[in-house]
C-alpha cells in the first residue's frame, strides 16, 4: 500500500539499508563457508516480503525462505529469481507448482514423500526438497533414522532432488541447556545417516547463528534479526554485533484539547484526569496492531515520552501531552526520536508476548514506506 498525500499520517517506514547491514554482519560472523538464508515469511515479519527480499539478496543472502505456498508464489510472481525454500508444510498438489516455478519445498514425512513421488515423473522439471528432521521441536519432520532414510530413498528413486536437510531448535534463544544440546546432537546423527550429504545442511535460526557457532553448518536462517530485532533478551545481551532496527512506526497529532480535573477519556471512562491536562489524539488503534493491551504505553513526542491514556480505540488513541501542542506534531510509536527510543521488545513486555508477534501484528492498512538509508525508495 502506498501512502497518499491526503491519507492519514500513520506510516511504517522500513530502512532497507538496515536490512542489508544485518545480512552483511551475519555473513561476516558466519564465515565464508556458511550462507545466509533470509527468512521473509509473514510478509517479511510485517516489513514487506518483496522489498525486504530484494535488499537481503542485494547484501549477499544466498536464499529466501517462507512459510506458505502462497508466500513462495508471491515472491516468484514479483520477479525474484533466487532460490526460495518453503519451510512449512506443502499440500501434495503444490509439488507440481513448486517444480514448475523452481520453488524448493519441505519433505516432512515418508507418506508425503511417497505421494509426491507417485506424481513426480510427470513434472516438467525436477522437484527439489529439503528433508525436515524433528529433533525436539515437535512440529514438522521425521523423528527416526528409519523414516529419514525412507524419505531419502523414495526421493532418489523418483528423481526428486534432495537439495538439503534441516531441523529447528526450540531453545536456542536461551542459555545453554539440555534440550538444545540434545537437538544438536540428534541432528548431527541424522545427517550422518544419509548416504550422501545434500548441498545444504542447516539448523540455526537467528539465535543459534549468534550463540552456537558449531551449528552454523552450510547456512543459517536469519529471521527476526534480519529486521534488527534480537530473538530474546538473553541473546540481545550477547550479540556478536549491534543489530540495526529496520522499522519506524510514526504518526502525527490530529487533535489537541485541554480537559479539566475529573474529566474522563475514551471508552469505559477508565482514565480520569487528576488535574487540568492537554490530551492529544493519534490516528492509530487496535485495527492497526496498536492493541488495547498497550494502554499506558509511551510514545515519543518532541523527544519526550508521553503515555497513552484511556482505552485504545479501533482507529484512534489518546495521549497525555506535557504542554499544548499543535496538530501535525510528529509522533513516534516504534523507533527513535531525539535521545529516546522505543523498540518492539518494550511493547512485547507490556503485552506479555515476544517482539515477533508485535511486528507481524501491524496491519496492512498502515502504508509501508521504504527508505534506502537517506530517503524514500
Amino acid at each position: 500500500m502506498e501512502q497518499t498525500k491526503w491519507g492519514r499520517p500513520t506510516v511504517a517506514s522500513v530502512d532497507l539499508e538496515a536490512i542489508r547491514e544485518n545480512v552483511r554482519n551475519t555473513a561476516r560472523i558466519a564465515g565464508p563457508d556458511t550462507g545466509v538464508i533470509a527468512v521473509v515469511k509473514a510478509d517479511g515479519y510485517g516489513h514487506g516480503a518483496v522489498r525486504v527480499a530484494e535488499a537481503a539478496l542485494d547484501a549477499g543472502a544466498m536464499m529466501l525462505a517462507v512459510a506458505t505456498p502462497e508466500e513462495a508464489v508471491e515472491l516468484r510472481e514479483a520477479g525474484l529469481e533466487a532460490d526460495i525454500l518453503l519451510l512449512g508444510a506443502s499440500p501434495v498438489p503444490f509439488a507440481r507448482v513448486a517444480s514448475e516455478m523452481g520453488i524448493i519445498i519441505t519433505a516432512d514425512s515418508p507418506t508425503w514423500m511417497e505421494q509426491v513421488a507417485g506424481e513426480a515423473p510427470d513434472f516438467g522439471r525436477p522437484l527439489q526438497v529439503h528433508l525436515k528432521v524433528d529433533t525436539g521441536m515437535g512440529r514438522l519432520g521425521v523423528r527416526s533414522g528409519e523414516d529419514l532414510l525412507r524419505m531419502y530413498r523414495t526421493a532418489r528413486a523418483a528423481k526428486i532432488v534432495v537439495d538439503g536437510v534441516f531441523t529447528h531448535f526450540a531453545t536456542a534463544d536461551e542459555p545453554d541447556n539440555e534440550v538444545w544440546r540434545k537437538q544438536a546432537s540428534g541432528f548431527r546423527e541424522a545427517v550422518a545417516l544419509l548416504p550422501e550429504r545434500p548441498r545444504l545442511v542447516h539448523a540455526s535460526n537467528s539465535a543459534a547463528a549468534f550463540m552456537h557457532p558449531d551449528c552454523r553448518f552450510d547456512a543459517v536462517r536469519l529471521g527476526i534479526s534480519l529486521y534488527g530485532i534480537a530473538p530474546s533478551g538473553f541473546v540481545g545481551e550477547h550479540l556478536p554485533f549491534p543489530l540495526r532496527p529496520a522499522l519506524t512506526l510514526s504518526t502525527e497529532l490530529v487533535h489537541v484539547k485541554r480537559i479539566g480535573r475529573g474529566d474522563t477519556v475514551s471508552y469505559g471512562a477508565t482514565y480520569r484526569a487528576a488535574s487540568d491536562e492537554w490530551i492529544g489524539t493519534l490516528p492509530i488503534g487496535y485495527a492497526d496492531g496498536f492493541l488495547r493491551g498497550l494502554g499506558g504505553q509511551d510514545v515519543l513526542i518532541g523527544g519526550r515520552r508521553c503515555p497513552v491514556v484511556g482505552r485504545i480505540c479501533m482507529d484512534q488513541c489518546m495521549v497525555r501531552l506535557p504542554r499544548e501542542m499543535a496538530p501535525g506534531e510528529p509522533v513516534i510509536l516504534l523507533g527513535k526520536q531525539g535521545d529516546e527510543e522505543i523498540r518492539p521488545d518494550e511493547w512485547a513486555d507490556r503485552l506479555g508476548t515476544i517482539p515477533y508477534e508485535v511486528v507481524v501484528t501491524l496491519s496492512k492498512r498502515i502504508p509501508r514506506v521504504y527508505l534506502q538509508g537517506c530517503g524514500e525508495y
